[in-house]
């Protein structure tokens, strides 16, 4: 199977050895996108403002694959602090539709950059 590697200005650049989103035949990995806006490189300000840049960031791997969120068979989300978890439901309700894709939520420590949230995710394109 080929693998090709996807990657778009509309994201940040990996900040180490690592691709925005490896496609391996029908299934597109998307690396885990903290809250960075694109251009600037910088941290969005806020739980808020950062889950929604994560999601756009997401948005935009997936569709410099020719794909879109509503694809995603799985999402995993990485929380500093667990009791923004109905937040980031509220938020992913934004960019998913149902059915919903498969979910993992885990707490963690700390994140890049220290951001305070991440997600990464997993397509299958039709």
């Amino acid at each position: 199977m080929s693998r090709k590697i996807i990657s778009t200005p509309r994201a940040p650049a990996a900040i180490g050895a690592y691709s925005q989103a490896v496609q391996i035949g029908d299934t597109l990995y998307c690396s885990g996108q903290i809250g960075l806006e694109p251009a600037s490189g910088q941290l969005a300000e806020g739980f808020e403002a950062q889950t929604i840049r994560v999601f756009e960031n997401l948005k935009a791997v997936a569709e410099a694959a020719g794909a879109s969120l509503s694809q995603a068979a799985r999402v995993t989300i990485y929380l500093t602090n667990l009791a923004h978890f109905a937040k980031v439901n509220e938020i992913m309700a934004r960019y998913f539709i149902e059915p919903y894709p498969a979910r993992a939520t885990v707490g963690v420590e700390e994140l890049p950059k220290g951001a305070l949230v991440e997600a990464d995710a997993i397509l299958a394109l039709d």
